[in-house]
């Protein structure tokens, strides 16, 4: 994770959102601005899909993936191996406070599902917010039915 002062040079793409979330807080109770984060974590999940549509395998969506988050501040990138380590080693949401970051994190794995498709399972084996330097999801091809 980035100092204070080196995040300042990284690309923060959630000031907009940010600015959503305080938003509809203020003019919502606190179960409508979950909603209305929910609805644009969604939204993100079908851009990031729209994105990796031309790529067609596992490891090149994975690729692209990383390639996104990194152009967002996320530091990100794929690792290959048995098989696929996708890391974020800076989190530009970090910045808010930990109760709404957790809550943007909480539906972060099922963005990151959605993005690369039923053909990929996921799980999260690093976590800034559980103490960890970065965040880490071990990615393969999901077991077939």
């Amino acid at each position: 994770m980035l100092t204070e002062r080196s995040a300042r040079i990284f690309p923060d793409a959630h000031q907009g959102l940010r600015s959503i979330l305080f938003g509809r807080c203020v003019k919502y109770s606190a179960k409508r601005a979950l909603k209305t984060l929910t609805v644009t974590q969604r939204a993100g999940a079908q851009a990031y899909a729209e994105k990796l549509r031309s790529a067609k395998t596992l490891p090149e969506r994975v690729r692209a993936l990383a390639e996104i988050r990194s152009a967002e501040g996320y530091m990100a990138e794929a690792k290959d191996g048995r098989d696929w380590l996708f890391v974020e080693n800076h989190c530009p949401i970090c910045s808010l406070n930990r109760q709404e970051c957790t809550r943007l994190c909480a539906n972060e794995l099922a963005v990151f599902q959605d993005a690369l498709g039923p053909g990929a399972s996921i799980a999260r084996e690093e976590h800034i917010l559980s103490g960890a330097r970065r965040c880490a999801y071990r990615i393969k091809p999901a077991a077939k039915a």
